[in-house]
């Protein structure tokens, strides 16, 4: 993109034209944007969102979850540029005013409402595996569903630990205390180190829940009766959760099968 407003494409029938309202950058490489949000456009707390940019002649998609609360007019989205991506290359101007595509139906299956039962939420998060949760975060169902929420976010370094202002402050809104839940934010970093008197864990997930730290620092198990667990992110983090959960007894949610578990990779 360049200084000027590329061109839109209206010609796609599955798709409508946006415009992007605000741009806002945590880092050199996280961003969130917000468009305007498409006539009609439905969607569930954890689902995703196909955008589409022009470049050139051709036409790139993309899937990312929206960050956003059903109830808003806007969409948001939570991404990192990635060097050389051909999406992300789209975007490094991007700026309010520029047009989007975005795909007049929401995806994905990694939404609280795939559990029957549990007491305790967990969701687990790498990077900008985190954007799913903050949606899901916002929904006042999932605070009635739930006695206790646990959102565990992981990343390299402390600066990258984005939207924490927005969920230090969600158990103040009425709308979401009423539900009764209890929510709880528990930081981690790679190679930062951090004062644990700050609240702060060291270490991988699975090395934070290998070596019980993550369950110490929550005060609460993970057992398959009363945790239901999400995971978002490194498809690795993904694939050595899972065993761990598995060697645990819990399993994931099928379509006719009730389960303890659901993933979204996000790479």
């Amino acid at each position: 993109m360049s200084s000027t407003p590329p061109k839109a494409t209206v010609s796609h029938l599955k798709a409508s034209t946006e415009t992007v309202t605000s741009v806002h950058y945590w880092t050199e490489k996280l961003l969130s944007f917000r468009t305007t949000r498409p006539a009609g456009y439905q969607f569930t707390p954890g689902q995703f969102a196909r955008l589409g940019v022009v470049a050139g002649d051709e036409t790139l998609w993309r899937a990312y979850s929206v960050t956003s609360s059903v109830t808003e007019d806007e969409l948001e989205y939570f991404l990192v540029q990635v060097p050389g991506g051909l999406f992300t290359e789209q975007l490094k101007d991007l700026k309010p005013g520029y047009p989007i595509l975005v795909e007049k139906f929401s995806y994905g299956f990694m939404t609280a409402d795939r559990f029957v039962d549990g007491e305790d939420l967990w969701m687990l998060a790498t990077g900008t595996g985190l954007g799913p949760f903050i949606s899901i975060l916002q929904d006042p169902a999932v605070w009635k569903k739930f006695r206790n929420l646990i959102l565990v976010h992981c990343v390299r370094n402390v600066d990258e630990l984005a939207y924490q202002e927005l969920l230090s402050k969600l158990h103040l809104r009425p709308e979401l205390a009423a539900g009764g839940a209890r929510l709880q934010l528990l930081r981690s970093t790679t190679r930062d180190m951090q004062s644990p008197a700050a609240g702060n864990l060291q270490g991988r997930i699975t090395t934070l829940l290998t070596s019980g730290d993550m369950e110490a620092a929550a005060g609460l198990v993970i057992t398959t009766e009363a945790s239901r667990v999400m995971m978002c992110g490194n498809p690795e983090m993904i694939t050595a959760t899972r065993d761990i959960l598995y060697q645990r007894g819990l399993r994931p949610c099928r379509r006719a099968v009730p389960g303890q578990f659901v993933t979204e990779d996000y790479w």
